[in-house]
């Protein structure tokens, strides 16, 4: 009997990277997707991917996806509440679902930050990809043929012109030595779109590019075209 898991889903490298371990794992078994949305901005927050492009990786996985709302700048308090509403969703549509599953690497502090959100609200948390090297990791990633993109670039660590870059291994020979290969401290967020865990690619183009907090430069992902024979 498998244990049922929900992922905290940001559709990022991590998150993908986590969906692939669960699902190599005959103990567990993958239900649904969890994910932080602003509706004000229609996107994944902090992320920037548009919920068009987020719904079409939903679909792709044939997973449900259950989204947390959030308001631009919102409180943890906040996050707790859109979260537990999530929570609650899922489990209306799914039965009891008492593990989350999240793809944090090695930073102590959001694990923290995990583990006593999961005490309040109820679920048991848990990191497939805990302690991994990412200097492997970033490369396991780009050999296996992944597609990603930088869809946030947070300049104060990395330069603007590398947001919109295909997370290849061109990108990790050119990153700086003071960034982490997996962007763990925020230092890039990424989207993918293709990749061994999707049946399916999900074609996408490269849009306009905007800063926002006079920090955090975000290139939108646009849908692409359908492809040929589709």
């Amino acid at each position: 009997m498998t244990i049922p898991v929900l992922l905290a889903w940001s559709g990022g490298k991590d998150s993908s990277l986590a969906l692939a371990s669960l699902r190599a794992d005959p103990a567990v078994e993958v239900v649904g997707l969890l994910t932080s949305v602003t509706p004000a901005y229609d996107r994944v927050s902090i992320h920037g991917v548009r919920r068009s492009i987020l719904r079409e990786q939903s679909a792709a996985l044939g997973l449900p996806l259950f989204e947390a709302q959030l308001a631009p700048g919102a409180t943890n308090d906040a996050y707790d509440t859109a979260w537990a509403s999530a929570l609650s969703q899922a489990r209306a549509a799914l039965g009891f679902v008492l593990h989350v599953a999240y793809g944090d690497l090695f930073l102590e502090d959001v694990r923290r930050f995990r583990e006593e959100q999961a005490a309040r609200l109820d679920f048991i948390p848990s990191f497939p990809l805990w302690g991994a090297d990412t200097v492997r990791l970033a490369r396991e990633f780009v050999e296996a043929g992944y597609e990603a993109y930088l869809t946030c670039v947070d300049t104060t660590q990395l330069a603007p012109e590398f947001s919109g870059r295909q997370f290849d291994a061109a990108l990790l020979e050119d990153l700086p030595p003071t960034v982490d290969p997996c962007g763990e401290r925020g230092e890039f967020h990424t989207c993918v779109v293709a990749g061994p865990i999707f049946p399916v690619s999900i074609p996408v183009m490269r849009g306009g590019r905007l800063r926002r907090e006079d920090r955090f430069e975000y290139c939108d992902l646009v849908p692409g075209p359908p492809e040929a024979g589709s």
